[in-house]
């Protein structure tokens, strides 16, 4: 059984981890492992080499071809493309491990213990990292566990709420984002596959990505039977079926609905919510912070919603709802939302602390 980490583990990982020991990720497709390492390396200043193994048929594709040395009178291997020639450390991405043919692994063997391809050394300071799928719905090639030991291997099962901030910042569909908070286990749709699928399409990340750009500038896409043809043709039937009748019946306040509107407004739509609804609502305003999707200029407004909204919890005595907003708070995962609480609601900031000490 391997270990499970989460994104913000994922990156603490690859910080405490020396680039001379390989670390392997285990997990499901469209979870987002070649986006996250390429971004947390790109910002380094490092080169991500993706290779898909599962994509190679011969050992060539890999290490190169075979080239008479002019000079030698023998052949040796010509680098691949992606060999970096400068002597500048890169990260190698090695996906689909367990897809890739035996004779492909069997060259891995040498690269995943020594750094070395066809007798030529990667630059000093270079990062291997593989992934794999598991799960019975692949067809996997069995990894010799010789090769498995050369590896720090690490379930990778990135969180809802992470995906939620990702999803936050990178504009996708407030739709998409409001029906995941509500409905988290159709984020990856385990509960929606079956070992027999076939062609049966189920919901992943990568999936409602590929939704959000199709129907975001789309205002009504619950009158139009085609948005339902189209979301079950990207995330599944079952998925496009439960999406659209909650995009028809949402009636759920909004982040932006809460902190740039009439607070005074929402008192009688905020009695109707019971604690699973506030943490939802909680959850949708840090994101909102995190992600500074507001305009600078109503910063000071956005504040003085914000702490109006944690006192009506503590008027109506949300005790729940209080602790699971002080527990965001305290989390790690929204630093910047914290940073904004402290500088701009630093009587806030006194309030959850209280309630913390109270505890």
């Amino acid at each position: 059984m391997s270990i499970k980490i989460n994104t913000m583990e994922l990156k603490r990982l690859l910080e405490m981890t020396p680039p001379e020991q390989n670390i392997m990720l285990v997990g499901k497709h469209g979870i987002g492992k070649s986006q996250i390492l390429e971004d947390f390396y790109t910002k380094k200043g490092m080169k991500v080499v993706l290779l898909f193994l599962g994509q190679m048929s011969d050992p060539g594709d890999l290490i190169g071809l075979l080239n008479k040395n002019d000079k030698t009178g023998k052949t040796d291997f010509m680098p691949p493309y992606w060999f970096p020639m400068d002597g500048q450390p890169i990260v190698l991405f090695l996906d689909e491990l367990n897809r890739a043919r035996p004779e492909v692994l069997q060259t891995i063997m040498d690269l995943a213990l020594n750094r070395t391809l066809a007798g030529r050394k990667l630059p000093e300071g270079s990062r291997i990292i593989s992934a794999v799928n598991s799960g019975e719905e692949y067809q996997l090639t069995d990894l010799d566990p010789a090769l498995v030991s050369r590896f720090n291997v690490f379930e990778f099962y990135p969180s809802v709420p992470e995906w939620l901030l990702w999803a936050e910042a990178n504009g996708i569909d407030k739709r998409i984002i409001s029906f995941i908070s509500e409905n988290p286990n159709m984020l990856d749709g385990a509960d929606l596959r079956h070992e027999d699928m076939g062609l049966e399409k189920s919901p992943d990340r990568r999936a409602w990505a590929r939704l959000s750009s199709i129907i975001k500038d789309s205002h009504d896409i619950s009158s139009d039977d085609i948005f339902k043809k189209v979301a079950a043709g990207i995330v599944g039937m079952a998925a496009a079926t439960k999406f659209i009748n909650a995009v028809s019946n949402n009636k759920m306040l909004s982040a932006p609905e809460i902190l740039e509107g009439d607070f005074a407004k929402l008192h009688d739509k905020l009695l109707k919510y019971e604690t699973p609804e506030l943490a939802i609502i909680n959850e949708s305003l840090f994101r909102y912070l995190e992600s500074k999707s507001y305009d600078n200029s109503k910063t000071s407004h956005i504040a003085a919603n914000l702490s109006k909204y944690f006192g009506w919890l503590a008027t109506e005595q949300k005790q729940e709802a209080i602790a699971h907003f002080t527990n965001l708070f305290s989390s790690g995962m929204y630093a910047q939302a914290v940073v904004f609480i402290m500088i701009n609601t630093p009587a806030l900031e006194k309030n959850i602390k209280r309630f913390i000490d109270s505890l």
